[in-house]
């Protein structure tokens, strides 16, 4: 495994490190946890698509959060890989893609879906980019941490609205999708115009 001390801790890794980090088995890598929430996503997709919200919040929330899990895990216990590095957002980008076309697409706009799947390949190839051209590692900005971050509050409402049937949760699922989409393009500018500093620190 290759270390990474350019990494620092975030307040969600530190809060795991002390809460459900320690449960883990020590050979439970973080790059096996990116692989379930790959392995997930299929099963996600089915049970939207045959209308079973509740087990699919259930799956969709477990996987969302494993998010969480596998970069406080690589971090806290220096386990960063570059496959690490670059199927983890991939994954990321796959389920939260896969729950926006259906459910957003079925509860709110198809063009709010595209437009949304739309930015995410954009950010996604942006990213690929910089690390086989100018040998910048894929890693998330802040702002795109709290686009995920809306993102997932938008999908569970949508779930939410889904199953006890409530139009004002529609309303808070199309705002938090409205502001993630906001936020995403402020991420498009961070990766079209890096800043001198994270230049020079991968050269």
């Amino acid at each position: 495994m290759n270390s990474d001390t350019r990494h620092r801790l975030t307040v969600t890794d530190k809060i795991l490190s002390k809460t459900f980090l320690p449960l883990i088995p020590k050979w439970v890598t973080p790059n096996s946890i990116t692989w379930f929430r790959l392995v997930s996503i299929p099963l996600v997709a089915f049970l939207l698509i045959s209308e079973r919200y509740v087990p699919g919040l259930i799956l969709f929330f477990l996987s969302a959060f494993s998010d969480a899990v596998d970069g406080a895990l690589a971090r806290t216990r220096d386990k960063i890989t570059d496959w690490g590095k670059t199927l983890d957002p991939f994954a990321d980008k796959l389920l939260t893609g896969v729950a926006v076309v259906i459910l957003a697409s079925r509860f709110l706009s198809v063009y709010l879906a595209a437009t949304i799947v739309t930015i995410e390949c954009f950010l996604l190839a942006g990213a690929v980019y910089r690390k086989r051209a100018r040998g910048i590692p894929i890693e998330a900005e802040m702002s795109g941490k709290v686009k995920v971050v809306l993102q997932y509050i938008g999908i569970c409402t949508l779930f939410l609205s889904a199953i006890f049937q409530m139009p004002v949760l529609l309303i808070v699922a199309r705002y938090s999708l409205y502001f993630a989409i906001l936020v995403a393009l402020v991420s498009i500018v961070f990766y079209a115009f890096p800043s001198a500093e994270s230049d020079r620190r991968f050269r």
